[in-house]
């Protein structure tokens, strides 16, 4: 038998989530099929057999993030090991035990609400059925709650959920019937009842990422206004163009990005561990907001692509990451990336940093204001304000000063957009 393990998707993975098993334990399967499902940088990816053979243990259940390398499961080779696989199976799977095992109290009231055994849920050791398992099947607990306020007594109140069910407005429309005397009313109403919501796995996975990030990774920020009077000027001279793409901030954004990276590679590296990743080009992520939540396609080489091509790309992956048709090439390897909230009206974002990103840049709204000139009149102004929040293990507060400074040089003197950058990046940087 052989241990089958988180496959490493992309040279910065660390950890994925398995969202979904395909096959069953005890199962056979065949080269080609696909066992599990693994969701890395909030893109999934099928994991494919490479020979047949068995299922024959689960090490992770859905919904658990686990690291690169670590075992998910046991394999057994088709027919060479079946017998053994069986028996690894019938191990994992706790002997059901008898309804005379079952808690006391939990008999009395399968038998009060005409509960057959398998209706219910055993949480108990060796499969026992507890008193709290029947609870969970015949009221919920904001039900079971309002009941204990309103001094109600469960059997007499009819359920409307599955199974006969008791939900809180079942609670709620016995108690308007009862005749027993309700609690005197209190000057202040009271709130109306919560309800619980179980997370998908993807907002779960997200929780879990964004409280590492914060957690793990030492956070600082910096933050610069830039003067946009010149770059909205080029900005509507390229878009005057109808056989041109439309061009946006963000596209000019990324592409300033990819820049200032090519120019400062001592900048395009990460923590990755115990050890310094740099990279040869400037990877740019962009935030998109999709139905199923945040994406993160990379812009790849944004400082040896051509502005249009850029806002080409970026458009292209906006469109499947809010469709869903984003592919393992398509995030990942990047160093930092854009989260603009001007549309929005926002004026200023502190994000969070996005791992294994060492950098991200947070985009507020384009203002008018008026600024002294150097005469002391008012003059106006188009700004907006930029935050770069930066790992602290890989980044120093100098030198992220000076990157965001000549990020905003390349805004305010946007004909550098248009030309190459001009130094490579060295993927030794940093040695």
């Amino acid at each position: 038998m052989t241990d089958l393990v988180m496959p490493k998707f992309g040279l910065t993975m660390t950890e994925g989530l398995l969202t979904e098993w395909h096959v069953a334990p005890g199962a056979a399967f065949h080269a080609g099929d696909v066992l599990f499902t693994v969701e890395t940088e909030k893109v999934a990816n099928d994991v494919e057999a490479e020979a047949d053979g068995v299922l024959a243990k689960i090490f992770v259940p859905e919904g658990e993030t686990v690291p690169v390398g670590s075992p998910v499961a046991r394999l057994a080779q088709a027919g060479k090991d079946a017998g053994r696989a069986g028996e690894e199976t019938q191990r994992t799977r706790p002997a059901p035990a008898s309804d005379t095992e079952d808690a006391p109290s939990a008999r009395k009231l399968m038998a009060e609400h005409d509960l057959a055994r398998e209706q219910v849920t055993p949480t108990g050791r060796n499969g026992r059925v507890t008193k709290g398992d029947v609870l969970r099947v015949i009221a919920t607990p904001l039900a079971r709650s309002i009941a204990t306020k309103q001094g109600l007594d469960l059997h007499a109140v009819e359920g409307t959920g599955p199974m006969g069910r008791i939900k809180a407005r079942d609670v709620e429309g016995a108690a308007k019937l009862s005749t027993r005397p309700l609690p005197a009313p209190t000057p202040a109403p009271e709130p109306a009842p919560a309800r619980e919501i179980v997370p998908d796995a993807a907002r779960l996975a997200t929780a879990r990422r964004v409280s590492a990030a914060k957690r793990d990774i030492p956070h600082f920020y910096v933050s610069h206004e830039a003067e946009l009077s010149a770059l909205t000027g080029l900005r509507g001279q390229l878009n005057a163009d109808p056989d041109a793409p439309r061009v946006s901030v963000t596209h000019m954004l990324i592409r300033a990005l990819g820049v200032a990276l090519t120019e400062h590679p001592a900048m395009n590296r990460i923590w990755a561990g115990d050890q310094i990743v740099a990279f040869s080009q400037a990877n740019i992520g962009m935030v998109t907001q999709t139905p199923d939540g945040l994406r993160i396609p990379v812009i790849r080489d944004a400082g040896g692509t051509a502005l249009d091509d850029i806002a080409t790309q970026a458009r292209d992956l906006a469109t499947r990451a809010r469709s869903g048709e984003l592919g393992a090439s398509d995030v990942g390897d990047g160093v930092i990336s854009i989260s603009n909230v001007g549309m929005m009206g926002v004026t200023s974002l502190t994000p969070i940093i996005n791992p294994p990103n060492a950098m991200i840049l947070g985009v507020g709204a384009e203002r008018q204001l008026f600024r002294p000139d150097e005469n002391g009149a008012p003059a106006l102004r188009r700004e907006m304000t930029l935050t770069l929040a930066c790992d602290h293990r890989i980044i120093d507060g100098a030198d992220a000063a000076r990157f965001l400074a000549e990020l905003v040089a390349l805004l305010e003197t946007p004909l550098r957009l248009l030309r190459p950058a001009r130094g490579a990046a060295d993927p030794n940087a940093g040695d």
